[in-house]
């Protein structure tokens, strides 16, 4: 996945376009994540108990991942995403990983 929990982003599309926020949840299934404080909808609940009122729950709905952008933590800006292979040794043996690189400033995010 291109974007992880806890990456900046900005939003390209939709009602808070322009937008930048951080991302609390990632679901890769649904290519959608939810970012903090952004596209927030309004659920309403009925009273549970006689002599209770009801309330109005806010909570950032899930975006779909092309309509968010990546800030690289290094340069700042908004930006694409490469993956490249890194090797590691550990012992003898060596095992790869993948790891994402901005396309603007050519560093490891991860």
């Amino acid at each position: 996945m291109k974007i992880k929990s806890n990456d900046q982003v900005k939003i390209i599309a939709g009602k808070d376009k322009g937008k930048v926020g951080k991302v609390l949840q990632v679901f890769p299934q649904d290519n959608r994540a939810s970012v903090e404080g952004l596209n927030l909808l309004v659920k309403h609940l009925r009273p549970q108990k006689k002599g209770e009122k009801g309330q109005r729950v806010e909570f950032p709905a899930a975006l779909h991942l092309s309509n968010l952008q990546l800030i690289c933590p290094k340069c700042a800006k908004p930006t694409r995403i490469a993956f490249e292979n890194q090797e590691i040794k550990v012992g003898d043996a060596t095992k790869h990983k993948k790891i994402r690189i901005c396309k603007k400033c050519k560093k490891t995010i991860d």
